[in-house]
């Protein structure tokens, strides 16, 4: 069985490139047909292979070169490789005296991750399922932190723009929804600052107690970095914790380019991280790092129960039970720690500055179309564009000439109020030929609707 799952995960990414980027034509079918519960006698390993290529020809191609609608979990393959070793051994990491090796090597994820953002040696961190569990335990910090006694009345501060898993945090972590106070942001959708800074006062002069504020380095919608040492300005002169949501952007602090772009986020007191995003990890890898690390701890930690005092009992580093809301769960440090140790971390670095100069490239060449309108250049990977004088109705029929090719998959989004095309890059294989490819697909069907 092993042999065969492996080839055909060979096969299949060597099938990438021709591959169409979607899938979608007969899905509906498809699914209902493998509507059924499990049999009392099982069918043996090949069919199941038969399944998993169903499922993978009716989607979107997550893992192609083509994939630029949204923020893709990449599939790297060695970190694939990691999670089939991981899961055959089976180790559980989030009490250090049950694997003290595999707690190390995830241990060593995240003093990588606090070290790339110049987080002292009490930072502490943690590995997640993704950027919302990250920003769930990030406001829950925040709150037991700056609100130990009393939360209802507090309010979160967030751009017009912030992701919704942000507001989902604070309402799951107690707080009312209309406390998360919704900051313009400036013609280029970055928060306003003066305005954020206008919004504290007068909150607090109704009787609100304003706690957190939550930067974006990289917003899902457009690719927007916030001014984060502005921020951190406000949120120091008033006592607020700065969270930044880097779950898109946070690895372009790798680069030159996104160091410079990300200036204060060494301020922040605690940041998310996507590892399937800027890493290309598969889904379900993301990471919580916290500045004052026993902060974290504090706000998750409710003891250790009787039966696990053995385990948890002179830990040579942090327990991560002790900092999450979780305690049963996989080893997701070997399938970061994998393909780092296989690669390097300069490759990495690498490919994330080929994907800036993709989202360039891609901008200045639209730019140029006289068909077409870039409203800004991208700060990140994200390239929003329309057709130049085109209404509503016109720019979703470019959407769909566009993904009528095969060949790359867009997305829309609303900015200002009008239906705008977005195209983000941030998988590793997709590389300069698929996107002047895409350029020569967007460009004849702007031609042909403009005609």
């Amino acid at each position: 069985m092993g042999e065969a799952a492996i080839a055909y995960a060979v096969d299949f990414l060597s099938r990438r490139q021709d591959a169409p980027a979607t899938g979608f034509e007969g899905a509906v079918e498809a699914a209902d047909a493998r509507h059924a519960a499990p049999p009392e006698d099982g069918d043996g390993f090949a069919p199941l292979l038969d399944l998993v290529d169903e499922i993978a020809r009716y989607a979107s191609d997550n893992a192609g070169p083509g994939f630029l609608a949204y923020i893709p979990g990449g599939g790297l393959f060695a970190s694939s490789l990691a999670d089939l070793l991981s899961t055959t051994i089976d180790r559980y990491v989030s009490l250090w005296g049950e694997a003290p090796v595999a707690a190390q090597i995830e241990n060593n994820v995240v003093r990588w991750l606090c070290d790339l953002f110049s987080f002292g040696p009490d930072s502490r961190g943690v590995l997640t399922s993704g950027g919302s569990m990250a920003n769930f335990s990030a406001i829950v910090t925040a709150r037991a932190d700056r609100l130990p006694e009393d939360f209802l009345s507090g309010a979160l501060y967030v751009s017009e723009h912030v992701h919704a898993s942000v507001t989902k945090a604070a309402m799951l972590a107690g707080f009312p929804v209309r406390n998360v106070r919704s900051v313009p942001a400036d013609a280029a959708m970055r928060m306003d600052v003066a305005a954020f800074e206008r919004m504290v006062a007068e909150d607090r002069a109704v009787g609100l107690a304003p706690f957190a504020v939550v930067a974006s380095a990289g917003t899902t919608n457009t690719g927007a970095i916030d001014p984060i040492s502005a921020i951190a300005d406000v949120a120091g002169r008033e006592g607020l914790w700065l969270h930044v949501d880097g779950a898109y952007g946070g690895f372009f602090q790798l680069t030159e380019r996104g160091r410079a772009r990300f200036a204060g986020i060494e301020r922040a007191d605690s940041i998310t991280l996507d590892p399937h995003k800027g890493m290309f990890l598969p889904y379900g890898t993301g990471a919580l790092v916290v500045r004052e690390g026993q902060k974290l701890r504090d706000a998750h930690h409710v003891g250790t129960s009787a039966y696990l005092q053995d385990l948890a009992a002179d830990a040579h580093i942090p327990n991560f039970a002790e900092y999450s809301a979780e305690l049963s769960r996989d080893f997701r440090g070997l399938r970061v720690w994998f393909p780092l140790m296989l690669h390097g971390v300069s490759a990495f670095r690498e490919a994330l500055d080929e994907k800036l100069d993709l989202a360039e490239h891609l901008s200045e060449e639209l730019r140029e179309d006289p068909n077409l309108e870039v409203p800004w250049p991208p700060d990140l990977t994200v390239v929003a564009f329309r057709l130049r004088g085109g209404d509503d109705a016109a720019n979703r029929r470019l959407l769909e000439a566009i993904n009528a090719s095969q060949r790359v998959f867009l997305s829309s989004t609303v900015l200002h109020g009008r239906f705008t095309i977005r195209a983000c890059i941030l998988s590793h294989r997709t590389h300069r030929d698929r996107i002047d490819e895409c350029i020569d697909i967007v460009r004849k069907a702007a031609a042909e609707l403009a005609g």
